[in-house]
């Protein structure tokens, strides 16, 4: 007789923050996944370091210093769990580790190249090809402009694979009076791709069916 195995109370989710700009759309999105009840594992790319200190101010001398810094909470709890990109044999290398799937915000085109080429030689590559590999949700936003040839061949080789591509493309329709609204957008369209719900920004349609616009949506 084969013993039932537990199922993890709360969903988990993988989000890796990369070299490219637009740190703030993937520390957003961690603390919303947290605040939804998510547990999220977290890699962060060389170069995605740098950027965090150039973008988001992310200047203590130890790593871990900035983690805690911004999200102690999740940390202690276990909630949110830190993976360095060398460490290859870590849990979420494994296909046998459950987890709903990965978000990549934001993707820079080198670690989306690797993707669609198969490459995975640190876990961040790794991650994403165990998605590919078991069926699982993988999400890139890419944030490069302009693109080129190899860049669009890349996409389209993904994308023919049924990973879920959301440009960096900030929209207008809904009236965004602030950088944390349209930082709040991007995140809401990664969700919708998940599919989580939200209230992150007002969908079009919502005050031509008579519907009160949410509040504006802020997360710290």
């Amino acid at each position: 007789m084969v013993a039932a195995v537990g199922v993890p109370a709360r969903k988990r989710w993988i989000v890796g923050i990369t070299g490219a700009s637009g740190s703030i759309y993937g520390t957003r999105l961690i603390h919303v996944l947290l605040g939804m009840d998510i547990d999220v594992h977290l890699i962060i790319t060389e170069a995605g370091w740098r950027v965090l200190k150039e973008e988001l101010g992310w200047t203590a001398s130890r790593r871990q210093d900035a983690l805690e810094a911004e999200f102690r909470d999740a940390l202690t709890s276990g909630r949110l769990v830190f993976h360095p990109n060398a460490d290859i044999g870590a849990s979420i290398a494994s296909g046998s580790f459950r987890v709903e799937g990965m978000i990549i915000m934001p993707c820079s085109m080198g670690t989306l190249a690797s993707v669609s080429r198969g490459i995975s030689d640190d876990l961040m590559t790794r991650a994403a090809d165990v998605m590919l590999k078991e069926g699982r949700k993988l999400v890139l936003v890419p944030r490069e402009t302009p693109l080129h040839a190899i860049h669009l061949e890349n996409m389209l080789t993904l994308a023919r694979l049924g990973v879920k591509l959301v440009p960096a493309m900030p929209a207008f329709y809904y009236g965004p009076q602030s950088l944390d609204d349209i930082v709040n957008f991007l995140v809401g369209k990664v969700l919708d791709q998940l599919p989580l719900d939200h209230d992150l920004y007002r969908r079009w349609g919502d005050e031509q069916d008579g519907a009160t616009p949410p509040d504006h949506h802020r997360t710290n």
